[in-house]
């Protein structure tokens, strides 16, 4: 099977040793995107839910790099600092993902990085 490196300039570029994402056959491995500003590279300024639109317009990007969308995502794993943040989440994924939902897993952590209140990653399948 051949892999694929997926980059845009459209989300924030690697800040470690891993790409954007890989594409494995039909199935794309999305990075987990914290709310960093592509065009910056630092943390939005704002509360909770402008960090959690910052992630999602991120992976949108990364999606669509990819030749997909998140209305192909089959799996998402959910990383916050405080999970009273939860409600939020499921909120803003709703403008982001249409029925039926992706699988999901949310995850309460200690920290995250670059200081971010949430990180998600994501499994696409483009077949």
């Amino acid at each position: 099977m051949t892999r694929q490196i997926i980059h845009t300039d459209a989300a924030p570029q690697a800040i470690g040793t891993y790409s954007q994402a890989v594409r494995a056959g039909d199935t794309v491995y999305l990075s987990g995107q914290v709310p960093l500003d592509p065009k910056t590279m630092q943390l939005v300024e704002g509360d909770i839910e402008v960090q959690i639109q910052r992630v999602f317009e991120n992976l949108k990007a990364v999606a669509e790099a990819a030749g997909g969308s998140l209305a192909q995502a089959v799996k998402m794993n959910v990383y916050l600092t405080d999970l009273a943040h939860f409600a939020k989440v499921n909120e803003i994924m709703a403008l982001y993902c249409a029925k039926p939902y992706p699988a999901r897993a949310a995850v309460g952590v200690a920290q995250l990085p670059r200081g971010a209140l949430v990180e998600i990653e994501c499994i696409l399948h483009l077949g």
